[in-house]
């Protein structure tokens, strides 16, 4: 379970104060579009494409240092709690809610993301699952869909990531320079059905992906 006490929370802010923020300014060259829609208001879920390592740090690096410790990444656990070093730091540091993919020791895999959302925490969903190509949308999983018919108030914010994954594909370790965009999509919430979530949600990042493409031949 994540420290939520006062040391961990100043770690927490020191690492992103002195490691992620510089290493994202001098590294990463990248806008902010629609930064009007980014939620503020919790509980709410950031939706987004998955290309690189750098995505989760730079999701939570939109926010105040003091909005840090109620962002809660959604991770794989057979990755990120490989030994005790690694699964305190994706805990605490990262504040990670650990997912057990295709486990039968997590029967409801959804459980640990409703709680937090109960608990006043903003999600930070990969709807793709696992990191797929440098710049290469894969399908969406239903894992959002699913979750959103137990919430149905709670909003979504679509979030498409665009170069980040140039920056540091899957497979790398050390980022390159690279310019990058993230587009912020209008949030929305249950549509009734988990069909018709879906088919919103896939609208949602046609349209942001076509606006970063727009930019691309520009």
């Amino acid at each position: 379970m994540a420290d939520s006490s006062g040391t961990v929370r100043i770690l927490q802010a020191l690492f992103f104060v002195l490691i992620v923020r510089p290493l994202l300014a001098i590294m990463i060259g990248a806008n902010i579009r629609h930064a009007e829609r980014i939620p503020t208001q919790a509980p709410s879920i950031l939706a987004a494409n998955h290309n690189s390592h750098l995505d989760t740090l730079y999701l939570m690096n939109i926010y105040p240092f003091s909005t840090l410790y109620r962002l809660r990444p959604v991770a794989a656990a057979d990755y990120f709690m490989q030994n005790r070093m690694l699964a305190w730091f994706a805990r605490n540091i990262m504040h990670i809610l650990p997912l057990n993919r295709g486990s039968l020791l997590q029967r409801d895999p959804l459980a640990n993301m409703e709680a937090a959302l109960e608990n006043g925490d903003i999600l930070i969903l990969f709807t793709e699952g696992s990191r797929g190509e440098p710049e290469k949308r894969s399908a969406l999983k239903s894992g959002i869909a699913h979750l959103m018919a137990r919430q149905p108030s709670v909003n979504v914010s679509p979030i498409y990531l665009h170069g980040l994954g140039k920056a540091l594909p899957k497979g790398d370790w050390l980022p390159v320079p690279f310019f990058a965009d993230v587009f912020v999509g209008e949030s929305f919430a249950w549509q009734g059905s988990r069909q018709n979530t879906m088919q919103r949600s896939e609208q949602a990042f046609k349209h942001l992906a076509a606006e970063g493409a727009f930019l691309d031949w520009q």
